[in-house]
């Protein structure tokens, strides 16, 4: 079987353990710092399962980034790490995961996103 790649936008400061815990889980991991990057390698990627992206806090422009994202891969689950809560997080977003919590929820979250189900359906809209 193929590993799962998610592509993953850090902030650079917590990506080794976060790479790292999804690693450890069985997905292939790509990983850039940069949102405009991130939109050409989804350009260049054959197929990612999921994205993750950190959310810097006070900046608005990562949720321009994740339309952006959701746009180009409309049926990819979009999995936004946050330092603080947020109420009502856009709708191009599936889940959001505080980075607080360990990062087994993160992991969590992203297996819970990519059931078979949902990856079959992914697969045949591809």
């Amino acid at each position: 079987m193929a590993l799962d790649t998610i592509l993953y936008v850090s902030d650079g400061a917590t990506s080794d353990s976060i790479s790292g815990a999804l690693k450890a889980h069985g997905y292939e991991v790509v990983t850039t710092d940069s949102s405009t990057q991130a939109v050409a390698m989804l350009f260049i990627m054959r197929f990612v399962a999921g994205i993750v992206v950190d959310h810097q806090v006070g900046e608005h422009t990562t949720f321009d980034v994740v339309r952006s994202l959701r746009t180009l891969c409309p049926h990819v689950p979009i999995v936004l790490l946050c330092r603080n809560q947020i109420d009502h997080p856009p709708p191009c977003v599936d889940a959001c995961v505080n980075t607080g919590q360990p990062l087994e929820e993160l992991t969590s979250e992203v297996e819970r996103l990519l059931t078979p189900e949902r990856f079959a359906v992914h697969s045949a809209q591809r």
